[in-house]
C-alpha cells in the first residue's frame, strides 16, 4: 500500500511539472491560414486579419512578425496582450496576380510554442478583371 502511495504522488507531482505557467499563443485561424480564395486586385485591398487569444496566465508579448517576402507586409500589436485578451496581426498583401502562397513568422514570449514562434500561413489567388 505504503508503494503505491508513494506510486501516485510521484505521478501526480510529475504531472505538475508538465504544466506550463505563463503566456500562451491560440490563433483563431483554422490551420494558421488565411484563405483569400479567388480575388481581384480592384476589389481588394488585400488586408486581412489574424486574431489570436492569450491563452496563459502572463502577459504575451509579440517581438516580431516577420513575412518571407517583400510584397506582404505584417504590423504586430504595439503593447503587451493580458491573459484572456485578444490581439490582432494585420496582414497587407500587394494583390500582384497569380497565386498566394506567402508565410510569416510570428516571434513571442509564448510558452506552449517551440522558442515562441508560430508559422503564420496566406493563400489564395489574384486575377485580372
Amino acid at each position: 500500500m505504503k508503494k503505491i502511495l508513494i506510486l501516485i504522488s510521484f505521478v501526480f507531482f510529475g504531472l505538475n511539472t508538465f504544466a506550463q505557467s505563463g503566456p500562451k499563443i491560440q490563433f483563431k485561424a483554422e490551420d494558421n491560414t488565411i484563405d483569400y480564395g479567388t480575388v481581384t486586385k480592384e476589389s481588394d485591398n488585400g488586408i486581412r486579419i489574424f486574431e489570436f487569444t492569450n491563452t496563459g496566465d502572463a502577459d504575451l508579448i509579440i517581438t516580431n512578425v516577420n513575412s518571407s517576402c517583400g510584397c506582404t507586409v505584417p504590423s504586430k500589436p504595439n503593447g503587451p496582450i493580458k491573459p484572456g485578451q485578444v490581439g490582432k496581426i494585420e496582414v497587407k498583401y500587394n494583390m500582384n496576380p497569380g497565386p498566394i502562397r506567402k508565410t510569416l513568422t510570428v516571434e513571442s514570449n509564448a510558452v506552449n510554442v517551440e522558442e515562441g514562434k508560430v508559422i503564420l500561413k496566406i493563400k489564395g489567388i489574384v486575377v485580372q478583371n
